[in-house]
């Protein structure tokens, strides 16, 4: 079941077309992908999913309904642009936004001192937000999008600002999150994150959908149907690739040649490869 459905959506900002009859499902329970370049309308259609912009025509299907305000409040959005007030405590912004998506004051306390914990950061609910450094702030900022436990997160670049330790953090977060029954729209330029943990994803590029899919079958469909072969030439281990028609002819010369053959398997390429590959084409 898909839990969002955009359909032949379109907007427009005076002569500039963000989105261009874009049409996608995003299924329950996964981590979906949504790429593209800087200026490709990601943000333009979350924003229209969020209910924060209306779309020019078309329409978001929220669980096979149109999608209502109170559909919203079960959607927990993390923008590329941080949003938290410098000035307040630490303690006292994440009560306002836990409160402002509907929990109670005993409920948001509870979970919020959870969340501080498991993050590490329970020693500065008292101090204010402006003292914090950038991956403090993205942490608190996380928190507060997921702490009411929505059915939806959307998530636009988690991992920027974070070193290795703390993006592995929030990535095995996110994951637990979605093995609890979450959905999560992931909005990121990290490859290998989309890699790790998408099982669909959706490329976006000038406000046209590009490719829509499963992660693997996209990976195979853009593969160039090549073999990597890795064979001893005598202690020294090699690796070649070699066109699929072709393999056959070369595993017998390398086995005639006395070489010792180890492995060969497909060449899938890497996401980051048909990205690149997908924008370049469209740009041309």
């Amino acid at each position: 079941m898909s839990i969002i459905e955009c359909k032949e959506v379109c907007k427009s900002f005076g002569e500039k077309v963000a989105l261009d009859h874009v049409s996608l499902e995003i299924p329950e329970g996964q981590v979906f992908g949504l790429l593209g370049p800087n200026g490709a309308g990601k943000t333009t259609l979350i924003r229209i999913v969020n209910r924060i912009t209306i779309p020019n025509s078309g329409e978001v299907l929220f669980k096979g309904a149109p999608i209502t305000q109170h559909d919203v409040a079960r959607i927990g959005y993390m923008p590329e642009e941080r949003g938290l007030y410098r000035k307040m405590k630490v303690g006292d912004q994440a009560m306002y936004l836990a409160r402002l998506k509907g929990m109670s004051v005993a409920d948001a306390r509870k979970s919020l001192k959870e969340w501080f914990v498991r993050f590490g950061i329970q020693d500065w609910w008292d101090k204010k937000v402006e003292e914090l450094s950038k991956g403090m702030a993205q942490k608190l900022q996380f928190i507060t999008t997921v702490v009411h436990r929505p059915s939806l997160m959307i998530l636009d670049e988690p991992f920027s600002g974070f070193d290795p330790v703390n993006a592995e953090l929030i990535r095995q977060e996110i994951l637990r999150l979605k093995d609890e029954g979450a959905t999560v729209i992931l909005s990121t330029h990290n490859m290998e994150s989309v890699e790790e943990l998408c099982q669909n994803i959706a490329l976006i590029n000038k406000g046209r959908l590009v490719v829509c899919g499963g992660t693997d079958d996209i990976r195979r469909q853009h593969g160039e149907d090549n073999v990597e072969i890795e064979y001893t030439d005598g202690v020294e281990r090699r690796q070649e690739v070699v066109a699929r028609e072709k393999v056959n002819a070369r595993l017998q010369e390398l086995i005639a040649s006395g070489m010792r053959l180890n492995s060969f398997k497909e060449v899938i390429p890497r996401m980051n490869d048909i990205f690149i590959k997908l924008v370049t084409q469209e740009e041309a």
